[in-house]
């Protein structure tokens, strides 16, 4: 396990927000996850569990947090078969288009609608990331986990993903909280690798034609408040697009990704966000819930 002092979130998270957290602890093998709970007891603070940090605006100033982030980035590779799924395990901090590319080298069907997304595979799995009518959780077939000072597996009967969001039950039916993802087995279906490629190269091209995929962003602001009511389509029509504020800003592309310009601060981007989500009540009656996670501080 490698400890890092006083890491910035700034130089973490896509966004390029945030101030200095207490430490960063570096899992590089699952014997570090065991003991973890000592070290994060030694150190004080709140434990952030910390990929590529493209889903996180965290705040500004001294955090009391300790960074945790699993390193393991063994993979992707086949490892069985399944009635007629390949299984293919990835470790957490497998970049997902490392993934992506290993599929279509290989004719493995199933996470095309992911591309474009950045990340890595414990971040895309820990929020069920997905786009294009498929959901990471939709593919998980088993998880290695930590919780604890634990590691434990789970299957896919065990798993309970939702929007953006994934529960985990254990044998009692009670839910696993605070869990660290390890490593991902995917079950995945072949196909033509043409196919494959073609699939992903037009979802990634749709992608950056209507999202800033190269900006200094963390993905979609807000959740869709309901089905068939598109989060950025409520903000347009509030007039959010475009909308700036200290260096931060509602993409002229797409009025639901919150977008760092320079200079900014996670204060003018919770002011942003505290104002659209204002607007969009106020004249929707729609209660947008974020989907960017906002560490430690929150929306009120």
């Amino acid at each position: 396990m490698r400890e890092i002092a006083a890491p910035r979130l700034a130089e973490r998270t896509t966004l390029r927000l945030g101030g200095t957290a207490i430490a960063e602890l570096v899992l590089e093998t699952h014997e570090d996850a065991l003991a973890l709970p000592e070290h994060l007891a030694r150190l004080g603070g709140e434990a952030l569990f910390i990929g590529r940090g493209s889903n996180l605006l965290a705040g500004d100033g001294e955090l009391p947090l300790v960074l945790v982030r699993a390193a393991f980035t063994d993979g992707p590779e086949i490892i069985g078969e399944e009635g007629k799924k390949f299984l293919v395990r990835a470790g957490a901090g497998v970049p997902l288009p490392r993934l992506l590319r290993f599929c279509a080298a290989n004719g493995l069907s199933g996470l095309e609608g992911i591309a474009g997304i950045p990340g890595s595979v414990g971040g895309a799995v820990a929020m069920n990331a997905g786009s294009f009518g498929v959901e990471t959780c939709a593919r998980v077939e088993r998880l290695v986990l930590a919780r604890g000072g634990r590691i434990m597996e789970v299957g896919a009967p065990a798993l309970r993903p939702a929007y953006r969001n994934l529960a985990i039950m254990d044998a009692d039916g009670e839910e696993i909280r605070d869990f660290l993802v390890l490593e991902a087995i995917f079950g995945l279906t072949p196909a033509t690798k043409d196919g494959i490629a073609k699939r992903m190269r037009l979802n990634f091209f749709e992608k950056k034609s209507k999202q800033p995929v190269t900006a200094w962003s963390a993905g979609c602001a807000f959740k869709n408040p309901a089905p068939g009511v598109a989060a950025g389509k409520l903000l347009e029509e509030a007039g959010f697009r475009g909308r700036r504020l200290g260096g931060m800003a509602f993409s002229p592309m797409h009025a639901n990704f919150l977008v760092h310009e320079g200079g900014g601060s996670a204060h003018a981007a919770l002011t942003l966000l505290a104002e659209a989500r204002e607007a969009v009540r106020r004249r929707f009656g729609h209660e947008l819930v974020p989907e960017v996670r906002i560490v430690p501080c929150r929306l009120r």
